[in-house]
């Protein structure tokens, strides 16, 4: 099967560029078995980024006040959405929403599998996500938003994103989701 693989450029939100992080690269595209992998790549000076520890994978929460990976999936005609983030330790959250920032139960799902590289002058995350069965499908194109937040050995926060349409960050607004990833179904019969 040919895998439709996306890939963009995340920017830094005009209030709070650095000169640690020159470039945040993410790719991604279905899995063989119709669950997403997530790539996110950085290039900078890695001594000067605070980079979590490994610690086992779980889930937990607060990810985001330190330097962590996101995406957020939708389908392209609902107000609802998923929010994943992924934390180099391999601590991982899920959060669902009906709407901008309305939560929703959580919806059933496994846990990422996250492998992270670290260099130098790069930092590599890796993520393999199974997406909950609803209220996300395999069978209809989605809607995503990619993102990070990169704290400096300072403490201070970065935050990057495909699109940043407001004066504060926010990466739950609807005008970042501006990836459209075909279904997997479609992806699939493409290869037969």
């Amino acid at each position: 099967m040919p895998a439709a693989m996306l890939t963009a450029a995340l920017s830094p939100h005009p209030s709070t560029t650095n000169d640690i992080v020159s470039r945040i690269a993410a790719r991604i595209h279905w899995g063989q078995t119709g669950g997403l992998a997530i790539a996110y790549t950085l290039q900078g000076d890695c001594e000067r980024i605070r980079i979590p520890p490994p610690r086992p994978p779980q889930r937990s929460d607060g990810l985001w006040g330190h330097t962590c990976f996101e995406a957020f999936v939708a389908k392209p005609n609902s107000t609802g959405y998923i929010e994943f983030n992924f934390s180099p330790s391999r601590e991982w959250a899920i959060y669902n929403f009906t709407g901008y920032r309305e939560p929703a139960p959580l919806p059933e799902a496994a846990a990422p599998e996250i492998t992270v590289l670290r260099k130098q002058t790069e930092l590599e995350v890796d993520a393999s996500i199974d997406l909950p069965r609803s209220p996300l499908d395999k069978a209809a194109p989605l809607r995503i938003a990619l993102a990070a937040v990169i704290e400096d050995s300072a403490g201070a926060l970065s935050y990057w994103a495909l699109r940043h349409p407001t004066e504060r960050p926010d990466f739950h607004r609807r005008e970042n989701f501006v990836l459209e990833l075909q279904s997997f179904d479609e992806q699939a019969g493409m290869g037969k």
